[in-house]
């Protein structure tokens, strides 16, 4: 194993890294452009709607985001404050909480997808052909 990485390598690293943040940026600018929340809050109800009704202690829901996993709790309280999220006792364990998605919740989720989706498409889906996708999605799950 070398003990360098190569420019190739290196190069591949700051081009996915770029790609990872313009590619976000145009997903927050397309929410924020029809008054819709940010991405992390569609990443933590979508988490939420797929265990739904069951819920999700919050290092679980940690554990499963895609977005940055920092400040959390605060976007917890966000969201609960909002009335999208409950907060109810863990039966398995007293002294936690576990997370639910509400009515409202799966509202805001739905609103919120098409223009996701739509950024997906216009920012992503257009540029890549469905072989260069699946080689794409291949390449990720081997890192």
């Amino acid at each position: 194993m070398r003990e360098e990485p190569t420019q190739e390598s290196i190069e591949a690293w700051i081009q996915l890294h770029r790609a990872h943040r313009l590619l976000l940026e145009k997903v927050e600018h397309a929410l924020k452009n029809k008054s819709l929340p940010p991405l992390a809050w569609y990443d933590v109800l979508l988490e939420l709607h797929r265990e739904n009704p069951r819920g999700l202690r919050q290092y679980e829901l940690g554990e499963k985001i895609l977005l940055n996993k920092h400040n959390l709790s605060r976007l917890i309280d966000r969201l609960e404050k909002n009335r999208l999220v409950i907060r109810h006792r863990c039966k398995e364990d007293g002294r936690g909480n576990k997370i639910r998605i509400t009515h409202e919740g799966q509202n805001l989720l739905k609103k919120m997808w098409p223009v996701y989706s739509q950024s997906i498409q216009e920012n992503f889906g257009v540029l890549l052909s469905s072989d260069e996708s699946s080689a794409l999605s291949a390449i990720l799950k081997k890192l």
